[in-house]
């Protein structure tokens, strides 16, 4: 009888591997299978991602991640879940990569692996064009400030940002004690401040691509001195398959060096962001 016992305990602890080790690869063989590249995006967040007129969407991460299908030898298809869904991991399959301008951090390392960084952008501040008392980050203190839900901004304005990335440069926290203000996507955070100074927000604390591009719309906001920090972008994607993730950082790795990112960089930002 305890023999028995033993072997079935043996069989269930066999059994128990077997689904470990058949993830090894699973994304990578189930995007290669279907041929098609689930990419998560933002349709607000110009000019990194949105709807045309056309309801098609573009932007430089678009662009990035149609380019990285392509080198798969697979089409490219877009998902828009919340960025705080996408930021949490456990995708369970429901989209492959993220391609949206995430900054690695400690937190979000935890269930999220970070295969390849793409480019760079200066986290900044913006304010209406009719403010005149924040003329620097510092002054901001104590202000009611909009940024996205989940973002490296709000981390900033708590206090808790901690960039996980080789190279990146230090930073310190200059605006202390503001009130926060979440929004689904940067963006709307901005049409709350193009309403009016301090109607709805006093500041944004936004990409600063992100915010040329509303001046570039038209939007009557203006930039605040130096940017906050920089921050290192990369591609994401679900822990647990590194061969996923290798294939991923060859790709973006060769993007870089055939001049493909630059190019795209140039083409929406008009500057190379990418090294």
């Amino acid at each position: 009888m305890k023999m028995n016992w033993l072997s079935s305990a043996a069989l269930a602890f066999v059994a128990a591997l077997v689904p470990i080790a058949s993830q090894a690869g699973e994304v990578l063989d189930r995007v290669l299978s279907k041929g098609v590249l689930v990419c998560s995006t933002d349709p607000e967040y110009p000019p990194q991602s949105s709807l045309n007129a056309n309801n098609e969407f573009e932007g430089f991460d678009i662009d990035v991640a149609t380019e990285i299908a392509k080198r798969l030898g697979v089409r490219i298809e877009f998902v828009t879940p919340g960025w705080d869904v996408i930021t949490a991991g456990n995708w369970s399959g429901r989209w492959d990569i993220s391609v949206g301008s995430m900054t690695p951090t400690k937190e979000r390392a935890k269930v999220l692996d970070f295969p390849a960084i793409y480019y760079y952008t200066p986290a900044s501040l913006a304010v209406h064009e009719a403010n005149t008392t924040i003329r620097a980050p510092e002054d901001a203190s104590g202000k009611v400030i909009g940024v996205g839900v989940a973002t490296t901004y709000e981390a900033y304005l708590k206090g808790a940002l901690e960039i996980d990335a080789v190279g990146a440069p230090p930073f310190s926290y200059r605006i202390r004690d503001a009130e926060i203000r979440t929004y689904d996507t940067d963006s709307l955070a901005l049409d709350d401040l193009r309403l009016g100074d301090g109607l709805r927000l006093d500041a944004v604390i936004t990409a600063l691509p992100t915010i040329t591009a509303a001046i570039r719309n038209g939007y009557p906001v203006k930039i605040v001195g130096d940017p906050l920090f920089l921050e290192p972008l990369s591609v994401a994607i679900d822990k647990g398959d590194p061969e996923f993730g290798a294939r991923i950082a060859e790709i973006v790795a060769a993007m870089h060096a055939d001049g493909t990112l630059s190019a795209l960089s140039e083409k929406w930002y008009g500057v190379d962001l990418t090294k």
